[in-house]
């Protein structure tokens, strides 16, 4: 497995959770990568009577596994007692950082395969637009990330103002 993707902490910032994406939220794509190898592999036997078929299935079942492997573990969700972070990417990089003051509201979405294979996508509603996705996708036990953030934007770890506490009045 890759090393941990630094974070560069500041001073009193404590990492709460790391993780990746399951790898039982990539059972959906290597099933559709077998189907695939599958139906290349008959198109290799109907052109190509020889042994074609079986070198042709598995090099497709070898790139999916290959693809999906790199992919789920080219992605790295981060959760700090300040702040939110996903990186994607190995050779190019895609990072979307928010503090956790920002965030309003955590859902998290099961679907009935979810549900079965023990995963979810947990939703992050920040004070930014609508236009800002922020989801942690197909994590292992989504109900534990959601855990972690509230005990994240506590009273005790994110400062005096964590989410659901009662804000003084503005002056």
């Amino acid at each position: 497995m890759l090393a941990p993707v630094s974070l560069n902490l500041s001073p009193g910032e404590q990492v709460i959770f790391e993780g990746h994406p399951s790898w039982r939220a990539i059972l959906g794509f290597y099933l559709k990568g077998i189907v695939v190898a599958v139906i290349l592999g008959v198109i290799a036997k109907l052109i190509d009577g020889n042994g074609s078929a079986f070198v042709v299935i598995l090099v497709v079942i070898a790139l999916t596994v290959l693809i999906g492997f790199v992919k789920r573990v080219a992605t790295t969700y981060t959760i700090t007692n300040r702040r939110l972070n996903i990186k994607r990417g190995i050779i190019s990089r895609e990072i979307q950082e928010t503090r956790l003051e920002r965030v309003q509201n955590v859902n998290y979405r099961q679907s009935v395969y979810q549900r079965l294979m023990q995963i979810g996508d947990v939703d992050f509603d920040t004070a930014a637009t609508d236009d800002y996705n922020f989801v942690f996708y197909g994590v292992a036990n989504p109900g534990d990330v959601v855990h972690r953030v509230d005990q994240a934007t506590g009273t005790g770890a994110a400062g005096t103002h964590g989410l659901g506490e009662a804000q003084p009045p503005s002056s």
